[in-house]
Parts: structure tokens; sequence; C-alpha cells
């Protein structure tokens, strides 16, 4: 660790922090939820809150982490001071978003949407997003019968 370490962590505790707050405030994820879905245990990132590291973090929890939040990794790794000498990686192309998904999207930050058509929308889009997937023989049968 260089003489850095105390301003990586404070930044990087920072940056959890608001990782954790966002998905509490636009999932209503608890913190059993965000390390279920990042598969980072919830100890390793009370002590990434605390800053209560002796070594950097793992390269592959922060990847999990960030991912399993829907974050870009190198967002992480500026905060920790790491490729600062790097060029910065373009992101994908994303691919084309369907016209209804973009319109609930728009009604999620549309201030005129109440909180409550808000908390309908993301329980229905988590309920769609997690439901298990049919079997084969199914869909093939909905597909013919439809």
């Amino acid at each position: 660790m260089t003489e850095t370490a105390p301003a990586r962590k404070i930044a990087f505790a920072s940056f959890v922090r608001r990782a954790l707050d966002d998905a509490r405030a636009m999932r209503a994820w608890t913190g059993t939820e965000v390390s279920r879905r990042t598969g980072v245990s919830r100890q390793t990132i009370n002590r990434w809150v605390r800053g209560d590291w002796a070594s950097d973090p793992e390269v592959e929890r922060v990847v999990a982490f960030c991912e399993g939040l829907g974050l870009n990794p190198a967002t992480a790794f500026a905060a920790l001071g790491w490729d600062r000498a790097a060029a910065p990686r373009t992101a994908a192309t994303p691919p084309p978003m369907d016209p209804d998904v973009e319109a609930l999207l728009r009604r999620l930050v549309d201030p005129a949407v109440s909180a409550a058509e808000k908390f309908h929308i993301r329980e229905t889009i988590r309920y769609l997003a997690y439901r298990p997937t049919l079997p084969a023989e199914v869909r093939k049968r909905d597909e013919q019968a439809g």
C-alpha cells in the first residue's frame, strides 16, 4: 500500500456506499439481496464500506459486485487508483432497446408519475426478470396453441 491508501479507501468506500444506496432506492434490495445478486459476501461489502482492508480488494470480487449491480467496473477501478495509465475502454454499443421498455424507463424517471405507480412498475419488472423459464416442451406447446 502507498501513502495514498487512505484516500483510495475513502474513495472506494464512497463508491460502494453510493452503489448500495442506489440498489436500496431503485431496486428495494437489502444488503443480503445485494450480496446474493453479486456473489460478494456481506462481510466483504461491509469491510469495503468501512475501508477496513489491509490489501487491495480482489479484482474478481470488485467486478462481480459491479456487474451484479449493473455498474461499470472501471468506476470502481478509478476509485481504487487502478489502471490510471491505461487508456479508458470504450463500452460496446448496447443493443437496441424495445420501445415498450424505453417507455417504462421514461415513466420511472418522470417526476409526474406517482411513487406508487413507480413501485408497481418496478415490482412487475422484477417479477418478470427473475421468474423461472418455462421448460422447452411447454414453450413449444404454447407457441403451437397461440
